[in-house]
């Protein structure tokens, strides 16, 4: 699998590339445009220590290896569940635009929610695989279940939507893939799903964005100017972009676009070849880490490297449908390419759990099996 480690890392490492310089564009255009009291080299800096502290948490989880990683899954999950309960307290908590997603110390925030995305399929993994699917019951079901429900409903108090519809359908893939039989979570999941609509519908802040999806026009100067906006940003490009540099949008039409939005001011600017590159590389991610999965050395390897090809995808998939308006906003990052630190290093933490399955022989794995 040394070919398609390597094409992870390239794919992976163009990505982070063309983030940076997109960040550098959009936040620097920002500052100089609003004559900002901060550095246009700012948030360049800030993306690139993250990324090395990334790259350091990736390098350990490799090293370490992806099955002690699974088999230390409770405690880290446990411990997530601690840091998303602290988002709600005084003093540690940071809230922003009414979502409590955020701790914050010594001057740095860190989004839990992020790196919980990986931990639940790994916890998930440990304990359907200690289980014979063909002998499962409903309630060892409900059992392995349960310890999942406690994170993600605090990240749906916080409230993150996104985030919690990724994990579940993630999760629901992870149900399938290991062949828990479908009547325990089939309806269930269809169940959940049609009181999620019904509570959508009734919440508020679910309602109007769901409204200004159907159509922006209705609140241009409020939830659906990002929207909006984004669709010119990303309209206007053309074939071929208004060149590196020349988005307009940037210049505070698109407000905070390097964040879920930086896509729509790479459409602009390089134009829908440019997206078709974009795309283009997340697949060949997908791919490398689908031929991963399908050579891993046992099965654990095999689901824990497919879930997080899946996490990968799924949300590129969900922030691109988002930019060009075909799906409601849903706070999601593009993996590896927009800003943040807390995605940026959880997601070379997802690289580095890939890379490690990859990098297990199946020899390892026999010797291991014939000591025990």
């Amino acid at each position: 699998m040394a070919l398609h480690r390597t094409l992870l890392l390239v794919v992976s490492a163009c990505l982070f590339v063309l983030g940076v310089v997109m960040i550098f564009n959009t936040t620097s255009a920002e500052v100089l445009d609003q004559a900002l009291d901060t550095s246009t080299h700012t948030a360049l800096f800030r993306q690139i220590v993250y990324g090395i502290f990334g790259c350091w948490f990736a390098a350990g989880i490799w090293l370490l290896g992806h099955r002690p990683f699974i088999a230390l899954s409770p405690y880290l999950l446990a411990f997530g569940a601690l840091l998303l309960i602290l988002v709600f307290v005084p003093g540690i908590g940071r809230a922003a635009n009414g979502s409590h997603r955020w701790i914050g110390f010594a001057g740095v925030t860190v989004q839990p929610s992020e790196f919980v995305k990986f931990l639940l399929p790994a916890f998930f993994i440990l304990q359907v695989t200690q289980k014979d699917p063909d002998t499962l019951t409903f309630w060892e079901f409900v059992r392995i279940c349960l310890p999942m429900g406690i994170p993600l409903a605090l990240i749906l108090l916080a409230p993150d939507h996104g985030t919690v519809g990724v994990a579940g359908v993630t999760l629901a893939m992870l149900c399938f893939l290991t062949g828990v039989p479908r009547k325990y979570w089939a309806l269930p999941l269809v169940v959940c799903a049609v009181l999620g609509c019904v509570v959508a519908v009734n919440t508020p802040y679910v309602r109007a964005r769901l409204e200004v999806y159907l159509n922006p026009e209705l609140d241009l100067l409020g939830k659906g100017h990002q929207p909006y906006q984004a669709k010119i940003a990303a309209g206007s490009g053309g074939l071929l972009g208004k060149g590196p540099g020349q988005s307009w949008q940037k210049l505070s039409y698109l407000p905070e676009a390097q964040n879920d939005y930086i896509a729509a001011i790479y459409a602009e600017e390089f134009g829908f070849l440019g997206i078709l590159l974009m795309i283009m590389l997340y697949m060949l991610m997908a791919y490398a880490g689908c031929v991963i999965a399908a050579r891993a050395p046992d099965k654990q390897g095999c689901y824990l490297a497919a879930s997080v090809t899946f996490l990968f995808a799924f949300q590129a998939f969900m922030n691109l449908g988002v930019v060009s308006g075909l799906l409601p906003s849903t706070g999601l990052n593009l993996p590896l390419f927009s800003q943040g630190g807390s995605s940026l290093i959880a997601n070379l933490m997802g690289l580095g759990l890939l890379l490690s399955v990859a990098e297990t022989p199946r020899s390892e794995l026999s010797s291991v099996s014939s000591g025990n």
